[in-house]
């Protein structure tokens, strides 16, 4: 998903249900970005110190990302920011903050304000085709980011190598067995292999098929972990025990107290299921539309007319496939920024996974990864 800049000084909401959206009050932090508090994942274990079947099946993935859990989370343009990402850390699992479309000196400012929120590992999500790439990998070396995640393609050149070069890890998203093989024969040091069932730009193929395709051939490589449609603790319980590393969730996180995504735009999740999380169609075949999952509104609509109006301007030579190409997805960075900052959930994008109609009220980050631990118990007791 494309990212610009995210307000440093946001507001929230109280608690939202699905009867209403409360006044925004101010976020709760401590002034000057104090430190939160860890939450350690002891405290999300029934079992105290015991180590449980969860945990022993969840320990390589925990090792590999230096948390508590092996549970990341996805990297949301204008959500996956710091207060969102430290609240994840400090709370056990693994923060990413979303690069997107930062430029290097705003992704500079983004690491250094979460560094001040957490003393817990934390990630960066960067796209692959972002045309200031290997400055963006540098403002990740100045900070010593533990881990880098490349997204939206195979990673260019010297992309791999400049990350491994001042000891982070790299995770790289694989959407079919081949690209996986390739990954880990480049250097990659973790896989995510993400289905349809997620929000925002998605492939073709499920979860459950890719799971079925990839994991067994590479889990004894590098570690591997699944995304999309994953609400519920059981499903992850599933994963683990077919031998993936962790899990990644984005949909589940959208509602989290600690997200500064517009009241109005939580509501839309709260109120949401699955059959409103639909894929966006592509008009004509010329034009390279990857599909959106978002939840059905006006802007759904309007991306169809978009594409229409696209297509007009390519058969009168106005512009070139290029630029086409930035046409739409300026459309969607614009989209998204209405629905999740601005609160326009009609005529914005809500992008939004599935697993959407699993959300159920506001919460804080450490009670959904408690709900989520204790369902996984619960499945493999």
């Amino acid at each position: 998903m494309p990212r610009t800049e995210c307000p440093s000084n946001t507001v929230r909401a109280e608690p939202v249900g699905a009867e209403g959206v409360a006044k925004q009050q101010p976020l709760p932090f401590l002034p000057g970005g104090a430190k939160q508090e860890r939450q350690p994942f002891d405290k999300l274990r029934a079992s105290g110190d015991t180590m449980t079947k969860l945990t022993t099946l969840m320990k390589r993935g925990a090792d590999f990302l230096g948390s508590d859990l092996a549970i990341m989370a996805g990297a949301m343009s204008w959500i996956s920011e710091r207060h969102l990402v430290s609240a994840m850390s400090n709370a056990g699992g693994f923060g990413v903050i979303a690069g997107g479309a930062m430029p290097p000196q705003l992704l500079d400012k983004e690491i250094e304000a979460t560094r001040s929120m957490t003393s817990r590992s934390f990630g960066v999500n960067l796209i692959t085709m972002h045309p200031q790439l290997l400055d963006l990998i540098a403002v990740c070396a100045k900070h010593k980011v533990s881990h880098v995640v490349l997204a939206g393609g195979l990673p260019p050149a010297g992309a791999i190598e400049a990350i491994k070069a001042f000891g982070a890890k790299v995770i790289c998203f694989a959407p079919a067995l081949a690209l996986a093989k390739k990954l880990i024969r480049s250097g990659v040091d973790g896989i995510v292999i993400e289905g349809m069932e997620a929000g925002g730009h998605i492939g073709p193929v499920s979860t459950s098929v890719l799971v079925q395709e990839i994991l067994p051939e590479i889990k004894d490589q590098v570690p591997v972990f699944v995304a999309g449609g994953i609400g519920r603790g059981e499903m992850m319980a599933s994963y683990l025990e077919q031998g993936a590393a962790g899990v990644q969730i984005g949909t589940r996180l959208v509602c989290a107290t600690e997200c500064i995504a517009h009241p109005a735009f939580k509501k839309a999740f709260i109120k949401g299921n699955a059959r409103d999380a639909i894929a966006s169609v592509q008009i004509d075949p010329r034009l390279p539309v990857i599909p959106v999952r978002a939840l059905k509104n006006a802007g759904t609509e309007e991306f169809t007319r978009k594409q229409i109006e696209v297509a007009g301007m390519l058969d009168r030579g106005e512009v070139d496939m290029a630029a086409a190409q930035l046409e739409i997805e300026q459309f969607w960075a614009g989209a998204l920024r209405r629905a999740v900052i601005d609160g326009d959930v009609e005529n914005g994008s809500v992008m939004a996974g599935q697993s959407v109609g699993m959300v159920k009220k506001e919460e804080p980050v450490a009670d959904i990864l408690a709900a989520l631990v204790a369902e996984a118990e619960n499945a493999l007791a």
